[in-house]
């Protein structure tokens, strides 16, 4: 499968194009709009801030191919902040769009006794009807994650899997050619690869 892996300066490139490549997966790190149209399935990582992320996709004329890649049914895969950006906003910061294609808003974690952020280390996740085809088929499964915030979809049926961190939020969306997860899948060792894997066969799919 050809992947374009994005490279705006936000994601952990080497990790994430490590555990594809063992896949088999033909992976292309551009910075390019263009190389949107060759490939299968597109991939965007990322950490950091929600605003500079935005940013330096706007600024690098990416934001709109993109969202013109997805909405032309492209497999995609949002990895961390990849997964937040899709989201029409964020605490994180007020007044910047994000690219909308989940519409929703991202959420910054309460602080609680006993609670610590950002939610750093493995937590499992509990697969929903929306990532039935996606998860393995084991009801709880261990990832690896690093966030202070997290996605509250509008429509909580494209949730594909759950995690409770002091409240429950989504740890992975499902909604047609989107596929996005709060966790590191590339870090999560066999779980993380079988759910790279799957996302691959689904996107051959499409």
């Amino acid at each position: 499968m050809k992947i374009c892996l994005i490279d705006y300066g936000m994601g952990n490139l080497f990790s994430v194009s490590k555990a594809l490549e063992s896949l088999g997966a033909d992976i292309a790190v551009s910075k390019d709009a263009a190389a949107f149209a060759d490939a299968e399935a597109i991939v965007l990582p990322g950490v950091g801030h929600f605003g500079d992320g935005m940013r330096r996709l706007n600024e690098m004329g990416l934001a709109d191919p993109l969202k013109a890649a997805v909405r032309s049914g492209k497999p995609f895969l949002g990895i961390c902040l990849g997964m937040q950006l899709l989201m029409d906003g964020s605490e994180e910061a007020p007044g910047v769009a994000g690219l909308g294609l989940v519409p929703g808003k991202v959420e910054r974690f309460v602080k609680s006794p006993g609670l610590k952020i950002p939610h750093m280390g493995w937590n499992t996740v509990s697969p929903t009807p929306a990532g039935a085809d996606w998860f393995p088929p084991s009801p709880d499964r261990f990832f690896y994650f690093v966030h202070s915030y997290y996605v509250k979809p509008d429509d909580s049926a494209v949730v594909a899997g759950k995690c409770e961190y002091g409240v429950e939020f989504a740890a992975a969306i499902r909604h047609d050619n989107i596929f996005a997860t709060q966790f590191h899948p590339e870090k999560s060792q066999d779980d993380g690869l079988a759910l790279l894997r799957r996302f691959m066969e689904l996107g051959l799919a499409e």
